[in-house]
Parts: C-alpha cells; structure tokens; sequence
C-alpha cells in the first residue's frame, strides 16, 4: 500500500524536486558545511559526528592527499608536506609571504605563490579545492544526491584576487558557486533569522588568518552591510607566533627545523584555547632530542596577544568612523572565530561598545550556518523567499591617469552588486589607443595600490588632444568579482576585460588541475567503493553482535558455532580492505544468520502478543 505524503503549503509535491543546497565557511584553522533541513540551519557532520573539519591536506608521494584530521596529526612529524592554514596564502606572492617562518618550500611561478611538496608543486587553490571537494561529498553523503550549488564565505576584507581565487578552488572542487559573500555578513544573516534582531550590529569575526569588521543594519529580513574592514594577514595564528616565540625565549631555544616551528604552533594553540578556560595551563612540546614543558598563566599569554587585539580594536574604530556612527548607537556585538572565545578579546570588544558581545551561537559555526540560510535563498525553493541581501565592496576600484595617480571609479563601501561608469579623454593629439590599468585600494598612487588587470582600447579617432570622449565602465557582480569595459563614443569602439588578477589562475592552469582530478577520478571511485563496502560490513557486524547479545539462547551451539566463524570471516575481509571478500563473506554471514533472524521476529511477536486477547488486537 502505497504511503500518503503531506507537503508543506507551496512547497513541492515531490520532495525529491527539492534542491539541495549548501554553505561553506572555508576557515584558515577550520572548515565547515551546513544546510537547511526541516527550516533550521544545522552543520553536517562527518562519519564520526565530528562538524569541523580542520583545514589541512597532507600530501604523500604517488599524488594522494590526507584530508582534515589525519592530515592535522601529521602536521608536525611531516611539516614540509602538510599546508596548513592555505587561506593566508590565498591570492598571494612570493613577496607576500617570505618572513612569515613557514615551514614549505616556496616556489615563485610569477604569481600566487606555489608549495613544491611530495606530491608534486601545489597553489593554494588546489590545496584549498581538496578541503572544499571534502565538504562537498560530506553534503553529497549525507543528501545520497548531488547538490545544485552552494554558498561560499570569503573574509569581508578579500581583495578581488583572493576572491577569484577562493572561487577558482571552488569550481575545481565540483561546487556550482551560487555566490560568494562575506564572513560576517553570513553571521549577520544566522543571528537575524534565529533571534529576529533588528537595528545596527556589528560583527567583530577574528578567526585563524584573518580579522574582519562589518557594520551592518539589519530591517526585516533586509541585511545591509554599512561599511567593512579588517585585516587579512591578522588572526588567531598570529597570537599562537607570539605565544611560541615567548614561550621559545623562556627556555633559550630557537625553533629552526621545520618540525620543530610546526610543533610549538600546535603546542602553543593548545595552551591558547586553554588558557581561554583556566587561569593557567601546560605548554608541552617535542624539540629537538627532548621535551620542553612549561607552566603558563593566562596573563603570558594576554600580554602577547594584547599588540594584535589592539591592532583589531583600531580596525573596528576605523570602520564606525567610515560609517560615521558612535560605538553607543550600535545595538550588538556579534562574535566570530574561534579567537574570540578568549576573556581579552571579549573584555576588550565589551569596552569600546559599552555592551556585553553576542555569544548566542558557536562562533565557529554561526558563519557556516548563515552561508547556508543564504543559499536557501538562493535555491529557487518556496520556503526560501523573504531574505535581502545586501553586500559592499571592500576596497575602492579605479584607473590610472597619467602620473600613476589612481582614479577611483567604485569606492570602497558601495553596495555590490554595481555598476559605474565614468569619461574619459585622450592626452595627445591623434591618439589612436588608450591602455587602461584596473587598480583596486586606498591609496592614491598607482605604485601602492594593488594591479588587478591591463587592456588596450585601439580605433579611437585620430583626434585633437580632448576631444575623444571614452567611457569606461565598471561592473561587479554579486560575488565582488570585476569586469571592466571601455567604449569610444563617437567611433563606436569598445574593449573589455573580466579581470583575472594577477595572482590568479591561468586558464591553462585550470585545465591542467582539471585534467588531473581526472586522471585521479577512477581511482577515488574505486577508492570510495570500497571504503563504502567496509562500512556496510562494519555495520552488520554491530547488528550482529547485538543481536547475538540480546537473543543468542536461541541458537544450538553448533549454529552459534557457525555465525562465529562467519562473523570472523567477516572481520578478517574487512581488515583486508578488497571489496569482493567484503561481499562474498558478507552474503555468507547473512546466509547463515537467516534462520536465527526468523527466530528472533517470532519471540519478538510472541513478546508483543502476551497477556492480550484476540478481540483487543
């Protein structure tokens, strides 16, 4: 008989229409994926329960990689292969990152900044594609679907190279990005749609890498970002540095392996989340041929964090007086990352706004809770309707004129998605062409400020010096990405570029990853099938043990005798990991518990129809 099925009012008949969608707060220290299910946002958890996946992938020779924790364990006894913390390498140079006591072999390939590993030369973009391609069959398992797209957070602060790049790392990883949006603006969604919250919040996001403040007006499912700053190379990381290199001074040491480097930064973060719950804890840590143990107060570790809160707390300043508010006119604090579990943050936010910060949700789940209320939104899904999202552009876009002074086309601030335009004239007499810089940042002068693209506009009428009139317009798209265009009004020619910064992949980078996921796709297939198949036997066997535990009198000894011997069988196929075992000695098992099965249905109908009459049933 075919069961009756009860939909929601406007939502589909058939639930399998339904499209599965996601949100994915891609973290320096940590990553997540949560979605709406029954119209509640929850984080989805892993085969072990687990919602967090660290944001580390260990790569071995022959190509494999180690994704999350088994790559974090291994992070100290092999540092050079194991990339942790890939977000602060995101969109960046060589230049950018020398100084910072890493523990890779950096290779300068004239762009991003690659890692020479094990397994070959690797950007940040494909280290950060095995995280997000994790999370995405994460979702796949958990649905048994395929998901329509998904929503992927950036820090508010992400130039558009960072940006592009994030994105890159998620179309290699299969993820049809249906939008990128900030960090705190995802928080800022999560907190006004569980709490109902209205006013002017602001959300103080201080995570591994990067910190990130946004103001926010929040009006009746209406989310507008006010103004938006931070720091992208300043996080938790950086207080787990200066803890270790105290700590190393105590002790007259100098970490100069890399083992030893990534050993006192696991040691010191540990002592840090620590001292975030007690007034002192223990810093253990191999080095070198022996052990350094030390005893630290939480006051060590504040008066070393203290610089970089400080720092924090003037970015925060700077974005109310772009905003032109007063701390006292905003309504909350919203607290993000997990750094901001520590007392000195929290005292330290509390102060200047006069308020106790929000901590109603887990700041390291709230930021992944809200990408996925946003991508509900995004779904095309009937429940999904009522939410406004408005995002801002971080840093100003603009041109250079002659002189290498900048030209602000977009500035800083401005509602995304946008467009602006702006003319434009020739410099000489009988300029034929006009080569056009796209720039983005604050400065005024082209040389400090970051180059994101370059193109030619050719044809223009060989006229007087002024007379030509081109205008150049500016487009960024829902995701903060830029294209640029330029047309010659009286000629009618026009030139255009989608900006690919210069720290971003090349199209022929992205066909190689892409030829080489698959080369590596029959091999992950097989792979997963037969980690599949352990599974199922792993399961059986449990049903089995409980079975056997609860009604085993029931089997003669020589049929008890006989499921042991399959149950070893089975134990020893498992161990063995080959998928055909697996499944033979599985059919064999059941085969041979068929009839203790029947016999358990019949006394568990007998238990069921003790003591009641036939009239009653």
């Amino acid at each position: 008989m075919a069961l009756l099925q009860i939909s929601e009012p406007d939502a589909s008949l058939d639930p399998h229409e339904r499209r599965h969608v996601i949100g994915i707060d891609l973290g320096t220290t940590n990553s997540l994926v949560a979605c709406v299910r029954h119209g509640v946002a929850e984080c989805l958890p892993d085969t072990s329960g687990r919602v967090i996946l660290p944001s580390v992938v260990r790569y071995r020779a022959g190509g494999r990689a180690d994704v999350g924790q088994s790559a974090l364990d291994s992070a100290v006894a092999d540092a050079r292969n194991t990339i942790v913390s890939v977000k602060r390498l995101m969109g960046r140079g060589l230049v950018d990152v020398e100084g910072g006591n890493l523990p890779y072999e950096f290779v300068d390939s004239g762009g991003m900044v690659q890692v020479r590993t094990s397994a070959g030369v690797k950007s940040p973009v494909e280290v950060s594609a095995a995280i997000l391609a994790t999370l995405r069959q994460r979702a796949e398992d958990t649905f048994d679907a395929h998901l329509f797209g998904a929503v992927v957070t950036v820090p508010a602060y992400f130039d558009d190279a960072q940006r592009q790049a994030t994105k890159d790392a998620a179309e290699l990883a299969g993820l049809n990005v249906l939008r990128l949006i900030s960090e705190p603006t995802a928080a800022a969604i999560a907190y006004g749609l569980d709490n109902g919250s209205e006013g002017l919040y602001a959300v103080y996001d201080l995570g591994g890498g990067t910190f990130d403040i946004s103001l926010l007006r929040m009006t009746k499912g209406v989310f507008e970002v006010v103004a938006t700053g931070g720091d992208s190379a300043l996080g938790g990381d950086d207080i787990d540095a200066a803890l270790a290199a105290r700590l190393l001074d105590r002790v007259g040491e100098k970490a100069v392996e890399a083992r030893d480097r990534r050993a006192v930064l696991v040691a010191a973060r540990a002592v840090k989340e620590a001292l975030s719950k007690s007034e002192c804890a223990d810093f253990t840590c191999p080095f070198r041929s022996t052990c350094v143990e030390l005893e630290v107060v939480r006051c060590e570790l504040e008066s070393v964090a203290q610089p970089l809160v400080d720092r924090t707390i003037s970015a925060v300043r700077q974005v109310l007086r772009d905003a032109r508010v007063k701390a006292s006119e905003v309504d909350g604090v919203i607290m993000v990352g997990g750094s901001t579990r520590m007392p000195l943050v929290q005292r330290a936010v509390a102060k200047l706004f006069g308020r106790e910060p929000l901590i109603d949700l887990d700041p390291e789940q709230v930021v992944a809770l809200g990408a996925a209320l946003q991508a509900e939104a995004l779904s095309g899904n009937a429940s999904a309707a009522g939410l406004l999202l408005l995002d801002v552009i971080p840093l100003s876009l603009g041109l250079e004129t002659m002189g290498g002074i900048v030209e602000r086309i977009i500035p800083r601030n401005s509602p995304i998605p946008t467009a602006k335009a702006q003319e434009f004239t020739t410099f000489q007499d009988g300029q034929a062409a006009m080569s056009i810089h796209v720039v983005q940042g604050e400065r005024e002068m082209v040389a400090d400020c970051r180059s994101l693209a370059r193109f030619e506009l050719r044809g223009i009428p060989p006229l007087v010096a002024g007379a030509a009139r081109i205008r150049v317009t500016f487009t960024v798209d829902a995701d903060g990405l830029l294209s640029v265009s330029a047309r010659e009004q009286t000629a009618g020619v026009e030139a255009s570029v989608v900006v690919k910064p210069s720290y971003g992949l090349t199209d022929d980078e992205v066909a190689r990853m892409l030829r080489e996921s698959f080369r590596t796709a029959e091999h992950d297939m097989v792979e997963r099938s037969r980690r599949e198949t352990q599974v199922d036997a792993e399961r059986l066997l449990f049903a089995t043990a409980s079975a056997l535990a609860a009604d085993g009198d029931l089997l003669s000894p020589p049929d008890r005798a006989r499921i042991d011997a399959r149950v070893a069988e089975l134990r020893v196929a498992r161990d063995a990991g080959d998928r055909r075992t697996i499944e033979a000695a599985a059919k064999s098992l059941a085969a041979a518990s068929e009839g203790f099965a029947a016999d358990r249905m019949n006394r568990g109908i007998r238990r069921a129809l003790t003591g009641r009459r036939v009239e009653d049933i």
